[in-house]
């Protein structure tokens, strides 16, 4: 029996001007799977990422979500896709509760269903303990962990994460790591 696919990219393929930042990538993703790129600087990596979460409409190809096309399907699509950017949206002013339950209710949820999504991540974010403090005096390292929290708030079953580990300290480093290795077995990561 195989695993359903949760995402299939097709000759994506993405331009600035004369520069071909992505050129006809193809790869598919199934629950289970973790996977990375990895290149230089300006290899197309997070280019690639955006694409894949809608922010940035490729030149050719095809993106399909847990069975709903990128294009056809938008809104399916990206309800189907959990996205943290390099630089976590946070509002620096709000703190880590009010973010959460700001994003549940970007996603829709229900307040019921806010309380327990939120509680959900906060516990396996390792968060619980900073509820009540403002995003703009967290370390970077909670920074991240509360903006993976977004990612996975209305539980997707696609995680895209642009360098989720820039930047932290060797202990934060393996917390993140730890935490993208329990998501992986659950997600498409």
């Amino acid at each position: 029996m195989t695993t359903p696919l949760l995402l299939q990219v097709e000759r994506l393929t993405r331009c600035y001007g004369d520069l071909r930042a992505v050129d006809e990538l193809s790869f598919t993703l199934a629950r289970g799977q973790v996977l990375g790129f990895l290149g230089p600087n300006g290899a197309g990596k997070s280019t690639t990422l955006r694409m894949l979460a809608g922010v940035v409409t490729p030149d050719a190809g095809r993106i399909v979500i847990d069975g709903n096309d990128l294009f056809d399907q938008p809104q399916q699509a990206k309800q189907a896709i959990g996205y943290l950017p390099e630089q976590p949206p946070l509002y620096r002013e709000l703190t880590v509760d009010e973010q959460l339950h700001y994003s549940a209710r970007l996603h829709r949820l229900s307040r019921a269903a806010a309380r327990t999504a939120v509680a959900r991540v906060k516990e396996r974010c390792g968060l619980t303990e900073v509820g009540v403090r403002l995003n703009g005096n967290l370390s970077k390292g909670y920074r991240q962990r509360v903006g993976i929290a977004q990612a996975i708030l209305h539980d997707p079953p696609v995680i895209v994460l642009d360098e989720p580990t820039v930047g932290l300290d060797p202990i934060q480093l393996q917390a993140i790591r730890a935490l993208i290795a329990e998501l992986g077995q659950s997600h498409g990561l």
